[in-house]
């Protein structure tokens, strides 16, 4: 884990060397041919070494030595023992040749793009193009972020001597190439060590500073480690301190820096930029760990006053990638407490402090057969494992860090195909036989990307100053050691140095590590979420968001931190544009990584697990990756554990979960998505939040982002508490001001359809109204009608869909709505009318300074205000919290401005009146008269008039070029039917608009809806009210096949239908007629509201029919359909559950397993709607918990005030 296991040789040999405990197997010898490599199908043209496992018999066989680049050794003489060779090279360091450059950059990019299933893909070979056109231009070229991360992460795993490989893929890597000077490279190594350190539970980091350009403006780190103690040689031959600084701590010296003599001085930090002379900055003391040393019997271990830093970080070697050369890349893992306790204190070129604890023992030292060496070096390795635990900080035994190399040896052997180890080193320097990885044989070679040794820096630098007169030793000027030597850095000075630039300098910084937002979304509020923490995490964080279906699922691998926000579609599916990364999830799940094709694995499985996973906390799962559960010190054997090493072990990640408690499986696609995170390796933030439409979901967002932040920000150890002000902001409010948006005069305005489909993602077609039909036979409470929608002959695209598919409305909003809101505004063009675009004042920070551009708003049309009130923008939904904010300020009558200030602030108030009045933005200008809004601003507040779907009604074999919807008009009284009408925007559009006019709208597959493939299978169809829409055409379909093939055998088909009264039956005549063709098998009516009629609903004619249906399900593989909302659904399939269980005399767990396997045949389908004409019965039941939360939040105020 430290310095002294990590590998890293060069040379042109290119044999394989193979170790046993104690024998060098020559026999085994093969050449190599490094330019044959063949990553495409894993089968490089090589022998094969066979390497056994002498304590347990068993043979393993490496293939991968046949990619190895280069060994030290020869065909006769073995040299793995041997630390590092001298560098050959000149002091005047040079670049590779080109076309070296080129080779290990092919092999490179021929790994990455393997690793990531597309060798030869499209964008494998565009991307070395481009390579190769960069090293043609320049000689050299860059890599990505994402293929530096993959490099350095595959170098540690390629690394020969290193026992602590098995926790690769957890590297935390920071892109430091963007630094340009020692001070920026001192600030990256304080952010290393501090996040590193992470007050002892140490995190695996390298940070990598600018690549080598011509050899002759490097970055280098002198120190070996970045912490590390000095070494004072006295007069008399003697070392006070660490004998192996001493060289170091003589270069340290001469650069000015003054040590306090003493054995535990932490030495500055050396650094140099761009090929510049060196400079020397002490580390703030706060961001050293340090571990007294003692025993957990020897009391007299705490007089001997040893102690020990917490962080190995190694910072002298080069990284090598793709031909590329990062001669500054300060990485660490966590100590073995070998590593202190044999090598640093116990060596006598090192503290040399065994002969003293043997002493303090009783031990006789003059006699070697007591063992004294052996006995005291358990003492103070058992005293080095006891502190680190007892002060919480990561160690590791080395019995536990060898049992984790045989697993990651296995693990290798079986993934690679090989996995090559310096047996040398693997073995730990105590308890040789008693470890594994004693009796293993292993083949030592070479791959790259690797970690190298290269030459100290104060012996290869060439000085810019003071040329003329060098120390022999270090090659330092000798005026150095005058008055006028370099004075060091303190933090402070340091700081002050660079106010100037600290914020931009600091923010360049924190670009380093990147914060992925993904979400999912059907109504756009996921995304509003998304973009509203893309604002505050772009304060400390590369933030970057991604709709899922447009991430590409190959990085989430790469990834350092990812924050979800998605929403639930129906009754717990994902979004549609979130189906194929829940699809994803499930493939790496069921492959545990990316190494088999998610195309082998269906979307009902999918979609079946989505439903078990999330319907669980996944306890098991938070126990293991939950941060606040991850690893302490006194877990020393956890950290080498492979429980935690899932594919997704390198990701941090939370998730924020929109859905409605209307919907019995709340946020479930939100959960889906945190367990299967969780369960892949990642390791949680914060636990899982939910926010509810109908209580509080915006004040739990809030809530929500600004915590995040917080533990991100200290989790990634970045200090942004000066921007707090600015993020608390963004929180509060994304408000803009009168003078940063306005309106654009334009000739004339987008073309609507155009418009419409950009907006929504869509492709938009305007479709004619040609019938509009009432359902009901009588007059009736409610309304439900027939719509047909015809597709206009001069449309260019064609009209496809299937049965069970979905239809997109765009509809308008009410026109005396619309009036009464341009009524109030302020700001307006000379017209409501007039075509206008709206802009917004774009500010930029330039090295010029800030410049302010107006661009266009990436969404808004160029509309009139009135078509943007009427077409785009949501005026009926109840206003959020922030516009709240924003209409408090538009008033200047102070009993507004409280009341207002009230329902924004307070979630208990705010939501109280949004159940009891269900407000739309008229509604709350009537409640405040004297509010009057600016319209530029209002219009980039409101959220977008979002489609409403319906189910087709209609089969495309009856009507081609027609749309039939099934619609139940929406009104609803608020306040338990005393507070006003409130109208559905879609069903009400389509109620009150007359034939002939055109209505824009799409088509939304429902793949999971669609009719049984074999048509010989029957189906049970179960749709109360207006559920019974998507099967009309189901029923169309079947009597149309029936008729084009007549003697064909088809499956039963049987419905199930429910209303309140006879009078609301829906296509009754049909349904007669249906009956009497026996296209329906069997009608079963529920009647839950007529008089004389005992009450029923469709659960119980399920009940009633049980055998039929168990016997359907079971024994003819049978296809059930349930539409409606989601109440009712989940009570159907509790029911259908019941008789299966029943039926089939299934125990608890057999019927889960059963009615699972139904979704991954594909034979349980559900269209699941929310609430419609239920809407007041849900509003009141919120209203009322509302109303008991406040009261509860009441008496609680009142009995603290009182104490």
């Amino acid at each position: 884990m430290s310095m002294n296991i990590y590998n890293g040789h060069s040379s042109s040999s290119s044999s394989t060397c193979v170790h046993s405990q104690n024998v060098y197997n020559d026999n085994n010898n093969i050449s190599n041919n490094n330019n044959n490599n063949n990553y495409a199908d894993g089968k490089p043209e090589k022998k094969i070494i066979k390497l056994q496992n002498l304590q347990t018999g068993q043979e393993s066989t490496d293939r991968l030595h046949a990619l190895s680049q280069s060994n030290r050794c020869t065909e006769h003489v073995c040299l793995g023992s041997i630390v590092s060779f001298p560098n050959t090279k000149a002091v005047s360091i040079t670049c590779r040749p080109v076309e070296e450059v080129r080779s290990l950059a092919k092999d490179f990019f021929d790994q990455y793009y393997t690793s990531i299933k597309r060798y030869n893909s499209t964008s494998h070979v565009q991307r070395w193009e481009q390579v190769q056109a960069e090293i043609t231009d320049t000689g050299t070229y860059n890599v990505t972020e994402t293929e530096l991360v993959y490099g350095a992460k595959l170098a540690w795993r390629n690394s020969v001597r290193c026992i602590g490989r098995i926790q690769w893929a957890k590297l935390q890597v920071f892109d430091a190439r963007s630094v340009t000077t020692t001070t920026g490279m001192f600030e990256a190594v304080c952010k290393h060590i501090k996040y590193a350190t992470n007050k002892g539970n140490i995190r695996s980091a390298i940070t990598i500073f600018p690549q080598r350009t011509d050899g002759k403006h490097d970055f280098r780190i002198w120190n070996p480690q970045l912490i590390g103690y000095a070494g004072y040689r006295q007069s008399d031959g003697t070392v006070v301190g660490d004998p192996i600084s001493i060289e170091f701590t003589e270069v340290c010296t001469k650069l000015g820096w003054k040590g306090k003599g003493t054995k535990w001085d932490i030495l500055p930090l050396v650094l140099s930029s761009d090929g510049h002379d060196p400079e020397y900055f002490e580390i703030p003391s706060e961001l050293i760990l340090e571990i007294p040393i003692v025993h957990p019997n020897f009391e007299w271990f705490a007089e001997m006053d040893i102690r020990w830093y917490a962080l190995p970080a190694v910072s002298s070697m080069l990284f090598d990638c793709g031909g590329l050369e990062f001669t500054a890349c300060p990485f660490n893992g966590w100590y073995m407490g070998t590593e202190i306790g044999c090598r640093d204190l116990g060596d006598v070129h090192r503290y040399n402090m065994l002969e003293e604890v043997a002493i303090r023992m009783g031990l006789d030292i003059k006699n070697p057969t007591t063992l004294w060496k052996d006995r005291a070096i358990v003492e103070l390795n058992l005293a080095v494992l006891y502190s680190y635990q007892r002060a919480g900080v990561t160690v590791v035994d080395h019995h536990t860090a060898s049992e984790s190399f045989m697993k990651h040896y296995e693990n290798e052997m079986r993934m690679r195909g090989g996995c090559p180890a310096d047996w040398v080193w693997i073995v730990p320097p105590m308890s040789g036989s008693a470890t594994p990885v004693f009796h293993q044989e292993m083949a030592l070679y070479h791959l790259k990307p690797s970690y190298e040794y290269q030459e100290p820096a104060w012996k290869c630098h060439v000085w810019k100053k003071g040329a003329s007169q060098r120390d022999s030793s270090t090659g330092l000027s000798l005026r150095q050691n005058r008055k006028g030597a370099r004075r060091k850095f303190h933090f402070k000075e340091i700081a002050r140095a660079v106010k100037f630039t600290s914020k931009l300098f600091g923010k360049a910084l924190s670009k380093r590590v990147k914060a992925t937002i993904l979400y999912a979304t059907e109504t756009g509020k996921s995304e509003m979420y998304a973009r509203r923490l893309e604002e505050i995490f772009g304060h400390a964080f590369n933030a970057q968001v991604n709709r899922m279906d447009e991430y590409d699922i190959i990085n989430i691998e790469h990834e350092t931190l990812i924050l979800v926000v998605t929403s639930t579609f129906g009754n717990g599916d994902p979004p549609e544009n979130g189906e194929s990364f829940a699809h994803s999830l499930y493939a790496i799940k069921m492959n545990q990584g990316l190494s088999m094709g998610a195309e082998d694995l269906s979307m009902a499985s999918s979609k079946s697990f989505i439903k078990m996973n999330s319907q669980t906390d996944s306890v098991a799962a938070e126990r293991r990756f939950d941060r606040n559960d991850s690893l302490k010190g006194s877990q020393i054997s956890d950290i080498m554990s492979d429980d935690n090493l899932g594919p997704l072990r390198n990701i941090t990640f939370a998730v924020f979960a929109l859905g409605s408690s209307a919907y019995p499986n709340f946020c479930a696609f939100g959960r889906y998505v945190d367990n299967l995170l969780g369960e892949l390796g990642g390791e949680r933030l914060m636990k899982l939040t939910s926010g509810d439409e109908l209580a509080g979901q915006d004040q739990a967002f809030r809530v929500w982002a600004a915590e995040i932040f917080q533990t991100a920000c200290d989790s990634f150890c970045l200090d942004f508490d000066k921007n707090m002000a600015d993020i608390s902001a963004a929180l509060k409010a994304d408000t803009l001001s009168p003078e940063s948006v306005r309106f654009l005069p334009v000739q004339a305005a987008d073309d609507e359809v155009q418009a419409l489909s950009k907006l929504h993602n869509r492709k938009v077609n305007m479709y004619s109204l040609v019938e509009k039909t009432n359902l009901h036979e009588k007059d009736t409470s409610r309304v439900t009608i027939k719509v047909v929608l015809r597709k206009r002959l001069s449309s260019e695209t064609p009209l496809s869909y299937q049965s069970g598919d979905h239809v997109g409305i765009v509809a308008e909003n009410r026109v005396e709505l619309v009036d009464k809101v341009l009524e109030r505004l302020g700001n307006k063009p000379s017209t409501d009318d007039e075509a206008v675009q709206v802009q917004l004042l774009q500010e930029k920070h330039t090295p010029m300074g800030v410049q302010k551009q107006w661009i266009p708003h990436e969404r808004l049309p160029r509309s009139s205000l009135r078509v943007l009130l009427t077409r785009y923008l949501d005026i009926t939904t109840p206003p959020r919290p922030n516009l709240i904010l924003y209409l408090m300020r538009c008033t200047e009558d102070t009993t507004e401005q409280e009341r207002l200030s009230s329902l924004a602030k307070d979630s208990d108030v705010y939501e109280h009146w949004k159940q009891c009045n269900w407000p739309n933005l008229v509604t709350i200008l009537e409640q405040f008269p004297n509010v009057k809004p600016d319209a530029t601003v209002l219009c980039t507040m409101l959220p977008m008039l979002q489609p409403r779907f319906y189910s087709v009604s209609s089969s495309p074999h009856a009507f081609n070029d027609e749309l039939h919807l099934t619609v139940a008009v929406v009104t609803y009284k608020t306040r338990g039917g005393e507070g006003p009408t409130h109208y559905g925007v879609c069903s009400n559009y389509l109620n009150d608009i007359q034939v002939g006019t055109l209505v824009p709208c799409f088509v939304r597959s429902a793949t999971s809806f669609h009719l049984p493939t074999d048509m010989s299978r029957p189906m049970i169809m179960i749709g109360p009210g207006t559920g019974i829409a998507p099967f009309r055409g189901f029923w169309q379909e079947r009597k149309i096949m029936g008729n084009r093939k007549p003697g064909s055998r088809f499956g039963k088909m049987t419905l199930f239908f429910g209303c309140r009264t006879k009078e609301m039956i829906l296509y009754r005549s049909e349904l007669e007629s249906l009956k009497k063709e026996n296209i329906l098998s069997d009608i079963f009516l529920a009647l839950s509201r007529e008089p004389s009629v005992k009450k029923t609903y469709v659960q119980d004619l399920l009940r009633r029919e049980g055998d039929a249906v168990a016997r359907q399900i079971m024994q003819e593989g049978g296809h059930v359909y349930v539409c409606g909302d989601c109440t009712m659904a989940e009570d159907v399939y509790q029911t259908l559950k019941s008789i299966v269980q029943e039926r089939g005399m299934l125990n608890d767990a057999e019927v889960e397993s059963y009615m699972l396997s139904l979704r991954d045949d594909n034979r349980y389908h559900e269209d699941i709607f929310g609430i419609t004409h239920r809407t007041a019965e849900v509003h009141e039941k919120v209203r009322q918990t509302a109303m008991t939360r406040i009261e509860s939040n009441y008496s609680l105020n009142n009995a603290n005030v009182g104490k």
